[in-house]
């Protein structure tokens, strides 16, 4: 029941990613085991990988957190790193904890479980998919020596990262639909004024081509990038005081060794 409830509910999960906006915003200090951000039930001292409903010691997958009525699996964090792996535009940390990934899981349940109740558009064209992931098989670097330009490299490389070509293909939609859940509730109501614009280009650009010796493009030419870079920036603070916010509502708990979920 538990298992069936959490690939049902989570299946978004799954698929969402780190990339360059949720692997920023979704990513916090991690929680130390056992720690919740509200009381939970006391829990069992049954074995850890024993689900309930499981016949008496079965191993079906450890549960490591329960996000209010969802659990997150060993499995959902092991997919969850190899899947980071893969971003082409990803931070190399060697020091990525588990705890960390975790803690990103929670969150985007968090968030998943938040738009359940407030539906939105956020359906994924194949063309719009295509498009990323072509793009996609061009950036990642160790998509050179698969030659990810073919089919067969493409699926040798997802391969080597423990998916089928469906499974990412499926994986990436997912994470994209996420993406567009958080764009729209946050970003429609963000306005950046062309104040806003001409004081970072000032303030931030100027000085910053100055230091590397370089011209500056005009402000016209540049200000729609400043202008996205304002708005990504809102959002992700926008999206944190959000995210205090569910966790301070909700019932978040990572399980320690020999837990069960209550």
């Amino acid at each position: 029941m538990y298992r069936d409830r959490h690939n049902a509910k989570l299946s978004w999960l799954r698929g969402a990613g780190a990339l360059m906006m949720a692997a920023a915003l979704l990513q916090a200090e991690p929680l130390r085991a056992g720690q919740a951000t509200a009381p939970a039930a006391p829990s069992s001292t049954a074995p850890p990988s024993a689900l309930p409903g499981a016949g008496q010691g079965t191993v079906v997958d450890r549960v490591v957190a329960v996000v209010n009525d969802d659990l997150i699996l060993e499995s959902d964090v092991d997919e969850e790193q190899r899947f980071e792996s893969i971003q082409p535009y990803r931070t190399v940390d060697e020091n990525v904890s588990r705890e960390r990934t975790v803690r990103r899981l929670i969150d985007r349940a968090l968030i998943l479980q938040q738009a359940e109740l407030e539906p939105e558009e956020t359906a994924v064209s194949d063309k719009d998919l295509d498009a990323q992931l072509a793009t996609l098989r061009k950036d990642i670097p160790a998509c050179v020596q698969y030659h990810c330009e073919t089919d067969t490299g493409w699926q040798n490389y997802v391969g080597a990262h423990g998916f089928t070509v469906e499974e990412f293909r499926k994986r990436w939609r997912e994470r994209m639909e996420l993406l567009r859940f958080i764009e729209v509730r946050f970003r429609n109501g963000i306005r950046i004024s062309d104040d806003e614009i001409k004081d970072y280009y000032e303030k931030t650009m100027l000085p910053e081509y100055a230091k590397r010796h370089v011209t500056p493009p005009k402000l016209e030419t540049i200000s729609p990038r400043i202008e996205e870079v304002l708005l990504q920036e809102q959002v992700g603070n926008l999206l944190q005081d959000w995210l205090k916010s569910l966790r301070a509502q909700g019932r978040v708990r990572i399980m320690r060794a020999g837990e069960v979920a209550p």
